[in-house]
């Protein structure tokens, strides 16, 4: 659980559209709770969040997927990692040991972090991973504008072009089977259009 290393209170959640027990979870456990009344997409979630970081003027933010794929434990070495060397984004690199990834993941994950490096210039190496540590001056720079998974790499591409530095801690990933509610196709067209496209 995220709580045994942050303060509750400093956990945000946002609920995009989820019609389960969600919001009722979070009350409970003391996290803020950002909800969207119908499902936006991941980018819109993320701009949710970081403008509730940005209100509250957080020294920076970590960014975690809701599918149970990042684990909590990981969180201190992202904290330490800004603490130590205060590089503008750090990205949680799941493609150190590739065993536990499915291989369609380590294919596309290894193809589209490829092009990111291509297109910025950057030493991105995990372009397509969630778990993120974000200097809270990049957020005021940056703001995404795309809804769905493809503002992943819109932010990346434009924390690159703003000067930004990056860094990444190796970290676990945990893939059981779980329904993604990423479409392929539409994905990878959101994606490529976000890659080609002049900021």
């Amino acid at each position: 659980m995220a709580k045994e290393y942050i303060p509750s209170h400093d956990i945000i959640v946002v609920n995009d559209g989820s019609n389960d027990d969600t919001e009722s979870v979070v009350r409970r456990s003391g996290c803020t709770l950002l909800s969207h009344a119908k499902n936006r997409g991941k980018g819109a979630a993320l701009r949710s969040g970081f403008d509730f970081a940005n209100e509250k003027l957080y020294d920076a933010v970590i960014t975690m997927d809701a599918d149970l794929q990042h684990q909590p434990k990981d969180i201190p070495r992202f904290i330490e990692e800004y603490s130590l060397y205060h590089q503008d984004v750090i990205v949680g690199n799941r493609l150190g040991d590739k065993k536990k990834m499915p291989l369609h993941r380590v294919l596309s994950n290894t193809i589209t972090t490829f092009l990111v490096q291509a297109r910025t210039g950057a030493a991105i190496a995990d372009s397509q991973s969630g778990f993120r540590c974000i200097a809270s001056g990049v957020l005021r720079k940056i703001r995404i504008t795309t809804d769905g998974f493809e503002a992943e790499t819109e932010f990346l591409i434009k924390a690159a072009a703003n000067g930004c530095t990056f860094s990444s801690i190796p970290i676990e990933t945990i893939y059981a089977g779980e329904k993604s509610s990423m479409t392929h196709l539409a994905t990878t067209i959101n994606f490529i259009k976000v890659l080609f496209k002049q900021y």
